[in-house]
Formats: C-alpha cells, sequence, structure tokens
C-alpha cells in the first residue's frame, strides 16, 4: 500500500495511504481533501486534479500524454513538474510520493 504526501494549497502536509493500481487523483479524492476538483473524475478532460511532483519522483511517475499535456498547457500555474494527478497510478515504487496541490485556475 504506497504512501503519498500532500501538500494543500494552505501549506498543510497530508500523509494518505493509496492503493496499488488507485490513480494519486482517487487518493485525494477518496481522502477527503476537497481542493482537488476533479470534476471529470478522472477521465483526463479538465485539469481540476493539477498537481506538482516533487522533483525527486519526477523520473519515477509515467510520460505525460499528449492529452495531459494539452490540458495542461491552458493553466496558468503549469511548471515542469506539473502532472494530473489522474493519469498517475500508484505503485510501490511510488511509495512516499509527495505532491503539492497546484493553485485553483
Amino acid at each position: 500500500m504506497p504512501k503519498v504526501i500532500i501538500k494543500t494549497r494552505e501549506g498543510e502536509e497530508l500523509k494518505l495511504s493509496g492503493q496499488a493500481g488507485h490513480s494519486l487523483m482517487e487518493t485525494i479524492r477518496d481522502s477527503g481533501v476537497s481542493e482537488l476538483q476533479a470534476m471529470c473524475g478522472g477521465c483526463c478532460s479538465c485539469a481540476t486534479c493539477h498537481v506538482y511532483i516533487d522533483p525527486a519522483f519526477a523520473d519515477s511517475v509515467p510520460p505525460m500524454s499528449e492529452d495531459e499535456d494539452d490540458l495542461l498547457s491552458s493553466s496558468e500555474h503549469r511548471n515542469q513538474y506539473s502532472r494530473l494527478s489522474c493519469q498517475i497510478a500508484l505503485n510501490d515504487d511510488l511509495d512516499g510520493l509527495r505532491a503539492e496541490i497546484a493553485p485553483e485556475s
């Protein structure tokens, strides 16, 4: 069961237990973090689950798809560590993953 550490917009760090095969977005949402809207439910058709992946884990997450890149291109808060949390499937290799919820667009 991978553990993740999420930094909220207010700066609070939350230690969450994820489930292998579930997305980072599902882990955050199912833990009751309401500031991550995830309006499309994980279909990669909005950008309301935008997070910043800690640089130490940037090479551990799967590569970004063209659809994800397109959605993030519309965010004024995009940076080199931006990802859609719905596109990151948790596994044991991501145990300890740190991410920060991006500002709302």
